[in-house]
């Protein structure tokens, strides 16, 4: 029950935040996305995706590799597809990940690790994009940055407060992982598959490498979007905004990661001087590449829903073949029986007589 009403938020959520941009913007930003976007913009953009898409796969493999599993890049890359699609196809964002998890813990026969696999691998990422974007946000100049400057006392209160609730985390975690309960087996089982799959010497360099390949890869392509809609900011002030909206993406309350992304954007180039309707213009056309770089994925699913269908049918076919080979020879023997014997003999000489 508590899955269905967090499963509602979040579409609630999203519709919401749709809902408000639509009033207070109107329809016009939303329909100039679709009109701005060119052939050039599109293949470039779909480019990107495929370069983003191959180094999200390769993590995958590197952290399912570190944890013991097997998991080929090619297998990597069509799952990963899949799940892209999904996700940008139904509510929540994350339930093509939850689909490779679960699709590769079968094969495997551990949907646990698997799953855990997973989880890890989109830490990784995320690691990489919240360490990157709060040293822009802190950094370079942007609307966010001139907010946490006019709040500097509440940003130290609450940096002290995350910082003391991490320690809190580190030291829960030593103090369970010598205990003998279910909650000490899965502090263990946690920090040493963070060790193996992540933090492993020959994991963590490719690892911290594809996560900065993909964040460059969104970021390219938020550019592309941003120049499409007509935007000539420069790069130094797009910046802070398009990660500030990569930030938002990661907000679980959207609808195919509709929602946060273009609110986010929309006030932060409203506060930056530029337009909010030109910013929520972008914010759509990224999403509309999103979704392109995504369609692959929807060719694996046709594609494997198609293999599957064969084979299901090859299985039909050779469990219905030893009823027949079965069936045959009762019906030939009992015609000499009920068969007058001068209708029997003309056909067996037609088949002599051919060589048969």
């Amino acid at each position: 029950m508590n899955r269905s009403i967090w499963a509602w938020v979040r579409v609630v959520g999203g519709v919401g935040i749709l809902a408000v941009l639509l009033w207070r913007l109107g329809t016009g930003a939303f329909l100039d996305g679709l009109r701005v976007i060119d052939g050039p913009a599109l293949a470039l953009a779909f480019t990107i995706g495929v370069a983003t898409t191959v180094f999200s796969a390769w993590r995958w493999c590197l952290v399912a590799r570190g944890l013991g599993m097997t998991l080929s890049l090619r297998g990597a890359i069509a799952d990963y597809y899949k799940a892209l699609f999904i996700n940008a196809a139904l509510p929540g964002g994350v339930l093509g990940d939850v689909d490779r998890a679960v699709q590769h813990g079968r094969e495997e026969g551990d949907v646990g690790r698997s799953v855990r696999a997973v989880v890890l691998e989109r830490t990784a990422g995320q690691v990489v994009l919240v360490s990157v974007g709060v040293t822009v946000l802190l950094t370079v100049p942007s609307p966010v940055l001139s907010h946490l400057q006019a709040n500097a006392r509440g940003l130290a209160v609450a940096t002290v407060g995350t910082v003391g609730l991490a320690a809190l985390l580190v030291f829960v975690v030593g103090r369970l992982r010598s205990g003998a309960s279910r909650w000490a087996r899965a502090a263990r089982t946690g920090v040493t598959e963070l060790r193996a799959g992540l933090l492993a010497r020959r994991n963590w360099p490719g690892i911290v490498l594809a996560s900065t390949v993909v964040l460059a890869g969104h970021l390219a392509t938020f550019v592309v979007a941003a120049r499409a809609a007509g935007s000539d900011a420069s790069l130094l002030r797009l910046a802070p905004l398009m990660l500030l909206a990569l930030l938002a993406m990661t907000l679980p309350v959207n609808i195919g990661g509709w929602g946060p992304r273009e609110g986010v954007t929309a006030w932060a180039f409203g506060a930056a001087g530029l337009s909010a309707t030109q910013g929520l213009t972008i914010a759509v056309v990224y999403g509309v590449f999103a979704f392109v770089a995504a369609l692959p994925g929807l060719v694996v699913i046709i594609t494997r829903a198609a293999a599957g269908a064969r084979a299901r049918s090859r299985a039909r076919a050779a469990v219905a073949a030893p009823v027949r080979a079965v069936a045959a020879p009762l019906v030939t023997i009992a015609e000499p029986v009920v068969v007058p014997a001068h209708k029997v003999l003309l056909p067996v000489r037609e088949l002599v007589g051919s060589g048969a």
